[in-house]
């Protein structure tokens, strides 16, 4: 997979991908990242990017012509059909496992990350494919936005993660639809008067799996009803 992203902040991502997933992702080969400067693409000589609101109001608006020159010099050709082309934005849907799963599939993936009061509402109807949120605050740009739906889209890639088999049990999997993962512990068996579950130090495997099944249940219902709710609605679509 490849992964372009328009920015005017190049230098943000440089250290985050090298690091973690993203990095372990890169070296295996599993995806390529490409940084591309939007003020390489701007149409004067200073490297202007944004301009005044039409109509007034507080605040810059990047311009459509910079942005639009940036994707089509990586973006243009029969063979990138299909492939999305991602306006971090308020607009969207809400970012979710089932989401990143998706793009996980796609060989190619471009991210604009705006910054200032907007972006040209023209860059949305002439180039942009699909717009994502990862929810309902407000940054100063959506280059962070870029690296957090990057990197639950390189966990996903084929050789990626050290263990495949952790990946059954994450939280939001289909295999557990909407279910928060179980709870989980590790040495020493007893700290600060709080001790491991028996049942995970008993070796049966069966009555463990049941155990976390039921924890991944009771987690849900205490922290997140909310999805509780939404697995309800899904199993009577």
């Amino acid at each position: 997979m490849d992964i372009y992203f328009i920015t005017i902040f190049p230098e943000m991502f440089r250290e985050a991908l090298a690091s973690g997933m993203t990095g372990i992702a890169e070296r295996n080969g599993a995806v390529r990242y490409h940084l591309i400067n939007l003020r390489d693409f701007a149409d004067d000589r200073y490297g202007s990017v944004d301009d005044y609101p039409y109509g007034g109001g507080a605040g810059m608006i990047m311009m459509a012509s910079p942005i639009l020159k940036a994707v089509e010099s990586v973006h243009s050709g029969e063979d990138d059909v299909g492939s999305p082309v991602i306006l971090l934005s308020p607009c969207g849907k809400v970012f979710d496992q089932e989401k990143a799963n998706e793009l996980a599939t796609k060989k190619k993936l471009v991210f604009i990350c705006g910054r200032y009061k907007g972006v040209d509402e023209r860059v949305r109807d002439l180039v942009v494919t699909e717009n994502i949120s990862i929810g309902d605050y407000i940054l100063s740009g959506g280059e962070l936005a870029a690296l957090v739906v990057t990197d639950a889209v390189a966990r996903c890639l084929p050789g990626v993660l050290g263990d495949e088999r952790s990946r059954e049990t994450d939280s939001f999997t289909t295999e557990r639809e909407f279910c928060l993962d179980a709870a989980y512990y590790t040495r020493p068996p007893e700290f600060r008067g709080l001790a491991v579950p028996e049942v995970l130090l008993s070796g049966n495997h069966a009555r463990i799996d049941e155990w976390r099944l039921e924890s991944a249940r009771e987690r849900t219902l205490r922290f997140r009803p909310d999805l509780i709710a939404k697995t309800a609605k899904h199993e009577t679509n």
